[in-house]
């Protein structure tokens, strides 16, 4: 199992927390807790690998 770093803010205007993966286009997304970002993140990981992105194994 690969695994990325995802860098988290929270939004002061909204509350929502907010994250991506630096260097990996299109992996964000925003939840309302850290535990449902994380899950969406995941998911929104998960899709992009298996729309076949490539390089993404070189990413630390």
């Amino acid at each position: 199992m690969q695994s990325f770093p995802v860098v988290i803010e929270r939004c002061p205007d909204t509350g929502l927390y907010l994250g991506h993966v630096p260097g990996f286009p299109g992996a964000h997304s925003q939840g309302a807790t850290i535990e449902e970002l994380r899950e969406n993140m995941r998911e929104v990981i998960r899709m992009l690998l298996e729309d076949g992105e490539k390089n993404l194994g070189r990413l630390t």
